[in-house]
């Protein structure tokens, strides 16, 4: 039997209440009633009979403690069982991407021993038996902060300018994802970096183009756009001009006032063509060209990373899948004004003006 919860108990207590069970056996073999025994260790009758019952069934072995149940215990080929599980990756047990949580790794365990564990007892597991949470390395970009200074100030002006009239701040930002899905982090044997095991077959990219909204005492918006491009014959690789055009007149069709338009120095974004239609439409069009390598001074920068790592390590069987997960997450995020205004919060840019 055992003590609920180890009983609330040290191993000291443990032993002492062990001992009055062997006690107990040693009454039931020289023939004592049940009432004596309880009054003699001064414990309940319904534990006695409980003892006697299961010494008569097993024997010592039947009254000994099996221990706490909060703290259950993988054998050692169990738990090589368990890391050979693993190494195989989430994939081959269902899930659709390859990162391994602790949720995860606790509900194989169940499968596979019919053993409970809490989130936390998997950690201490797999930190035990050389498992841990690895992240890739990343590398800043160096940059003129002078000049995102300048720009800074640059963009204030045009914001107050633009403030009286009403004027939506809308950043625009540009993201593609291929059948290769990003790698997020996931749980791996210390000193062994995991392997990410992507589907050979199919080819092709999601191009994907966002704007969050933002205007004081209003929600915040986020609209997007989306292209397929599977590598056919004298098909759009991307989004050219007049997708952009198109994706500003939505814009102000559906915010419904002026705009203050920020984006990078996307080739597509200083062709003639649309820099005639910034002209021809600046009573209620202005448009702001980020610094060079500036992407966290763009909030829908934000956007994709949470679209990004949701797909992460996403095992797809053909294109249609990863623009179904884009489509699902980005639909999402537009019902969550908060992450947006999240996203404009992690920039260090405010809407003050």
């Amino acid at each position: 039997m055992r003590y609920s919860q180890g009983g609330g108990l040290t191993d000291a207590e443990r032993a002492a209440r062990e001992r009055v069970r062997l006690q107990a056996v040693a009454c039931f073999q020289s023939g004592e009633k049940n009432r004596e025994i309880a009054a003699a260790l001064r414990v309940s009758e319904r534990s006695v009979e409980r003892w006697r019952r299961q010494w008569r069934e097993d024997g010592h072995a039947g009254v000994a403690s099996k221990g706490p149940p909060g703290r259950p215990r993988l054998s050692d080929a169990q738990m090589a069982r368990l890391e050979r599980e693993l190494e195989r990756g989430p994939l081959t047990h269902g899930w659709t991407d390859q990162r391994w949580t602790l949720a995860r790794v606790k509900t194989l365990i169940g499968r596979l021993f019919h053993v409970s564990y809490t989130v936390e007892g998997t950690w201490r597991l797999l930190r035990r038996n050389g498992w841990s949470w690895q992240q890739p390395a990343r590398r800043a970009i160096e940059r003129d902060d002078h000049a995102v200074e300048l720009w800074k100030r640059e963009v204030a002006a045009g914001k107050s300018t633009a403030a009286a009239n009403g004027a939506w701040v809308v950043f625009e930002d540009e993201a593609g994802q291929s059948m290769t899905p990003p790698r997020a982090r996931t749980w791996g044997r210390r000193g062994s970096t995991p392997v990410v095991r992507v589907r050979g077959r199919g080819s092709g990219r999601v191009s994907m183009a966002g704007m969050t909204c933002y205007k004081s005492g209003q929600r915040s918006r986020l609209i997007y756009a989306i292209r397929e491009c599977r590598g056919r014959k004298n098909e759009p690789k991307g989004f050219d001009w007049k997708d952009y055009r198109d994706l500003v007149l939505r814009a102000h069709a559906q915010l419904g006032g002026p705009i203050v338009l920020v984006w990078d120095n996307l080739r597509m974004h200083l062709v003639a063509p649309l820099r005639e239609f910034f002209e021809a439409n600046a009573h209620w069009l202005t448009v702001f060209q980020l610094p060079t390598y500036a992407p966290d001074l763009n909030p829908q920068e934000g956007i994709w990373s949470l679209v990004k790592r949701d797909i992460s390590n996403l095992a797809a069987a053909d294109l249609g899948q990863v623009t179904r997960a884009v489509k699902r997450k980005l639909k999402m995020l537009q019902y969550r004004p908060e992450v947006i205004d999240g996203c404009l919060a992690g920039t260090g840019l405010t809407l003050s003006v």
